[in-house]
């Protein structure tokens, strides 16, 4: 994916630490999120009524714009098919103008037939749409609930929360603050919420009889002749004067004009009676909007009503056109148009471009008649349909966004087929959409005993996960790959899913899993006599080991992988482990031998493809440069870095690679010079999602401070990142930091903290036995 930077460096814009505890302020509009999201689908058409909820809806606002909520949290309760979602929208909608901060929206699926939208889900695509990056999601879910309720604050946003099941659903959706205001639908009267968070609710009821004929009237308004009122009553009554149940049957009246109302009528009295014998009869209401549901459906063309059928056995609660074409085993448009009959029909809802769902009472219907009319081969046979369009359109998406990464599709029978990405920001987009679906495609496919499409998926997937960290989605699906491919006894599939685990646990920072699955995987890879692949788990694990600032035990896992791919002759896999090796030299503090495999890296990769690795290789050597005291060839190997990232579009590279740029800048005396590019990486890491690279950006940035005699700014910063560092588990760089503001602080004259802050340094320091830490310690002691 190409990323551009555009960031200035007007001293308008300079990076300044104002209140460390609520974050760090960028001053300029570059860096703050700035997006209105405008998440509510379309209003509803004919809507009637509902003049007395509405009205209690409004309760809920003050007065005054600038005058805050007089409710916070707002609960439409009421039965399925009684307009909740409708009478929340069509509010929404008509109040809009009241929250200039933009509007959220999400169907939390709680009475779905399958899984209910968990809080991590939602929380991850609401701070998306707040601007947060795809990969800035905090794993635990009250981290990421606190990130959210922090971008909420002082913000004046609706946020529609439709379909909840439980109280515990809601909350950790719910603001912080005064500001925002929510809506939450749902079936239950959700209790707790009103006593605990003093929710107002508003109880819907069926329609009158006057509302619910006014409805029908409007719906058949200009298709039929005006209707008889008794009539029109009738039907309402056929239809429990349930707004779902009464759209659909005006949507078949209104279809068939030239048809008796009566006799239209007749028809559903007769399915009526027929689902009358079939029911329990426990729930009236839910029995009358099942009867038209039959009564619509049966009305259907055969064609249109086996899609419909079919949507029951679909994985995605969400679908697009091409994934309804796969199931059904249609072409693209033949799926458009049974879809637009559909939605005609009010069977199915168009929620955005090329974008459907069934409501829940609908989806369970169109199971249901799945397992009456469809054989269970059939079922299989749609099923597998669809996941095999899922899987091979991954495959191509990860062929834009990781074409390094090799395809899982090894001899696989296909049975439907996915069309080619135009290019990286359409196969972005396909997946960004389709993210909830991929999930629910590989828990469908283990549930049905697809166990190969279960392992080949989340296995194809690794290659865009690791660019944009969705650590929920990768390691459950990565959990449920390995399970299947253990079940199948595919050992083959079972190393990948092993290695991708290790991936997200160790770029997640959860090293102690990270941990065993890098084991796990170098102790198959032997096993199946996989070199190559020995020699890439060797190199992880080396990186796992780097990042612990564990470097004996680095050096032998990238020495191990080394003389592997050299016995191998793999030359581009020499020079990323030479790279791995030299930059653990340099950690030791062993320039020499880290400027010896940094020219031998450096030769190999001019005859190979590969922007960020030769441009890591020039970090590296800026580093050595720099360290040995000559900052013009320093500046020369990283400025050929950083040009090779901007070329080549990679944010990531560039945000890394623009550190030693600050570095530089400092050790050639020209601090002033160093906070744009300090200010830049900062800003595209926060970007990018990687707290502990925006910690390192900001770290710099202090050091820069102290270097500009600034050093009241620079504390502020270091005390920012001491915090990052240890929700990270990082402790060398949180015994750095700690270091770092020791000395800020002692040139503020605060000598007893800079004592304390040096003395909690030095203890950290003790943990490392490297020759970076011992230079350390005595530096520390000395100023003790």
């Amino acid at each position: 994916m190409r990323t551009r930077s555009e960031l200035s460096g007007t001293a308008g814009e300079v990076v300044q630490a104002r209140d460390v505890h609520g974050g760090v302020h960028f001053h300029g509009a570059e860096f703050r999120p700035g997006r209105v999201p405008h998440q509510l689908p379309a209003d509803v058409r004919s809507f009637v009524n509902r003049a007395a909820e509405l009205a209690r809806l409004d309760q809920a606002l003050a007065g005054d714009l600038d005058e805050p909520m007089v409710v916070a949290v707002t609960v439409i309760a009421g039965t399925a098919g009684v307009g909740k979602t409708s009478l929340a929208l069509h509010w929404a909608h008509r109040v809009g103008d009241r929250f200039p901060d933009g509007q959220l929206y999400v169907n939390l699926h709680g009475h779905d037939p399958g899984p209910r939208a968990s809080a991590e889900q939602v929380l991850d695509r609401f701070l998306r749409a707040l601007g947060v990056p795809a990969g800035e999601m905090p794993v635990d879910l009250d981290d990421r609930a606190a990130h959210y309720r922090s971008l909420l604050a002082g913000r004046r946003m609706l946020i529609i929360l439709d379909n909840a099941a439980t109280a515990g659903q809601v909350r950790p959706l719910l603001p912080g603050t005064a500001g925002c205001l929510v809506v939450v639908t749902s079936r239950s009267h959700l209790s707790g919420l009103v006593f605990r968070e003093g929710a107002h609710r508003v109880s819907l009821d069926v329609l009158s009889e006057a509302e619910a004929v006014s409805l029908l009237g409007t719906v058949l308004a200009g298709y039929r002749a005006e209707a008889a009122a008794e009539e029109l009553a009738e039907l309402a009554r056929l239809c429990a004067r349930l707004p779902l149940a009464l759209r659909i049957a005006a949507e078949r009246a209104a279809r068939r004009p030239r048809m008796p109302l009566s006799e239209l009528i007749e028809d559903l009295r007769d399915e009526s009676g027929l689902w009358d014998a079939l029911s329990t009869g426990d729930d009236e209401e839910v029995d009358a909007v099942r009867t038209v549901f039959a009564w619509s459906y049966r009305a259907l063309p055969d064609g249109v009503a086996r899609l419909f059928r079919l949507l029951g056995v679909h994985p995605a609660l969400e679908f697009s056109v091409a994934s309804a074409a796969a199931l059904a085993g249609v072409s693209l448009n033949q799926a458009k148009q049974l879809l637009e009959v559909l939605v005609d029909a009010h069977l199915v809802e168009q929620t955005s471009h090329g974008r459907y769902q069934c409501h829940d009472l609908l989806r369970s219907y169109a199971t249901d008649q799945a397992r009456q009319e469809e054989t269970g081969e059939s079922r299989q046979a749609a099923l597998r349909r669809v996941l095999d369009w899922y899987l091979q359109t991954a495959d191509r998406a990860r062929a834009q966004l990781s074409p390094q990464e090799p395809s899982m599709l090894r001899t696989v029978e296909l049975t439907s087929a996915a069309p080619p990405f135009a290019g990286q920001e359409e196969a972005l987009r396909w997946y960004e959409s389709e993210r909830p679906g991929l999930v629910a495609a590989t828990r469908a496919a283990a549930g049905a005993g697809l166990h190969r499409i279960a392992w080949q998926l989340p296995a194809t997937l690794r290659g865009v996960y690791m660019n944009f960290n969705p650590f929920g989605d990768w390691v459950s699906t990565g959990q449920v790959g390995l399970a299947s491919a253990r079940t199948l006894g595919d050992r083959a599939g079972e190393v990948e899913l092993l290695d991708s685990l290790a991936m997200a646990y160790t770029q997640s920072h959860r090293f102690d899993e990270a941990t065993r699955y890098h084991r796990e995987t170098l102790a198959l890879r032997r096993e199946l006599g996989d070199s190559l692949g020995e020699a890439i788990a060797l190199s992880g694990l080396g990186l796992l080991h780097l990042r612990r600032r564990e470097l004996a035990e680095a050096r032998s896992a990238f020495g191990q992988g080394l003389a592997l791919v050299r016995a191998l002759g793999n030359r581009y896999w020499q020079a990323l482990v030479l790279g791995n090796l030299a930059e653990t030299c340099l950690e030791l503090a062993e320039h020499a031998e880290a400027a010896s495999l940094l020219r031998e890296a450096l030769e190999i990769f001019e005859g190979e493809d590969d922007y960020a690795g030769e441009g890591n290789a020039l970090y590296l050597a800026s580093v050595v440069e720099r360290e040995q005291g000559r900052p013009e060839q320093a500046s020369a190997a990283v400025e050929r870095a950083l040009g090779l990232a901007r070329l080549h579009g990679s944010a990531m590279c560039e945000a890394h690679w623009l550190l030693e740029r600050c570095r530089v800048l400092r050790a050639a005396g020209s601090p002033e010079e160093a906070l744009v590019p300090c200010q830049r990486a900062a800003a595209i890491q926060r970007r990018l999602g990687d707290r502990g690279r925006e910690a390192q950006a900001l770290d710099e940035t202090g050091e820069t401070y102290r270097a500009l005699d600034q050093p009241e700014e620079a504390a502020n910063f270091f005390r920012l990142t001491v915090s990052v560092h240890r929700d990270l588990g990082d402790r060398w760089r949180v015994a750095a930091s700690l270091d770092s503001l020791s000395k800020a602080l002692s040139e503020t004259g605060d000598a007893e903290e800079a004592s304390r802050c040096a003395r909690e340094a030095l203890t950290a320091f003790a943990a490392f036995d490297d020759p970076r830490a011992a230079a350390r310690r005595i530096d520390l002691q000395r100023r003790l």
